[in-house]
């Protein structure tokens, strides 16, 4: 099992950027996939970006591609989140989640483990 805690939100500008961490409990976070959600009031949980746990290869929604960048440091146990020329739209509770030994999937189904959330607010 891992456990997972989010930290690094807060209210930016439009243009401005944040880093958002996720913190995993756990020996074994190096073998979990970790993927990074959004979730806007009255909208379904969507897909952000993931990285894999083999190789650090990662995934992004088109909506963040050239904005966002995912990266992992298993030594720390943190997977991080890099925002940059954040928009307004991008605005909601940002959530990661883990699966062991899974390639990183894009729907909130194909991950287990999920943390509490840290809120993303862009002013326009």
């Amino acid at each position: 099992q891992v456990q997972l805690v989010e930290s690094g939100g807060g209210l930016v500008q439009a243009g401005g950027s944040l880093r958002l961490s996720c913190a995993a409990s756990g020996r074994t976070f190096s073998r979990y996939a970790v993927g990074w959600f959004r979730q806007a009031p009255g909208k379904e949980r969507e897909f952000v970006a993931a990285v894999r746990w083999s190789d650090s290869g990662t995934y992004y929604a088109d909506s963040v591609k050239g904005r966002f960048t995912i990266s992992r440091d298993n030594a720390k146990n943190t997977v991080y989140l890099q925002m940059n020329s954040l928009k307004p739209e991008d605005t909601g509770v940002y959530y990661c989640a883990a699966e062991y030994l899974a390639i990183p999937g894009t729907k909130p189904a194909a991950y287990d483990y999920w943390g509490q959330g840290t809120q993303v607010t862009v002013s326009s």
